[in-house]
């Protein structure tokens, strides 16, 4: 479809849409992806939070010194570690008591 030396546009137009679309799909998927990341990563810290808030209850008075704080430092491990990153805390913990 040359035009005196030129393409139109036409002939082009539904590569763009396929391409178009293909960007659309990927983008979507893509943000489904991250939205499940953290929402796990958000989930996982809550719980590992609530395990430390226990776990420091049931140890107050029988292992003095053995407490984990409240701080992002211990949500931030909880969530991308899960349950091995608390019980890394609390190795670490009895590492520097020791």
């Amino acid at each position: 479809m040359k035009n005196n030396g030129r393409i139109d546009m036409n002939t082009y137009s539904g590569g763009f849409w396929i391409l178009g679309i293909l960007a659309v799909v990927l983008l979507i998927g893509a943000l489904k992806n991250r939205a499940e990341l953290i929402i796990n990563f958000v989930l996982r810290g809550v719980l590992g939070m609530l395990m430390i808030y226990f776990v420091n209850f049931f140890l107050a008075g029988r292992v003095p010194g053995m407490e984990i704080g409240y701080n992002p430092v211990t949500f931030i491990t909880s969530g991308i570690l899960g349950f091995p990153g608390v019980l890394m805390l609390y190795g670490i913990n009895l590492y520097m008591i020791i």
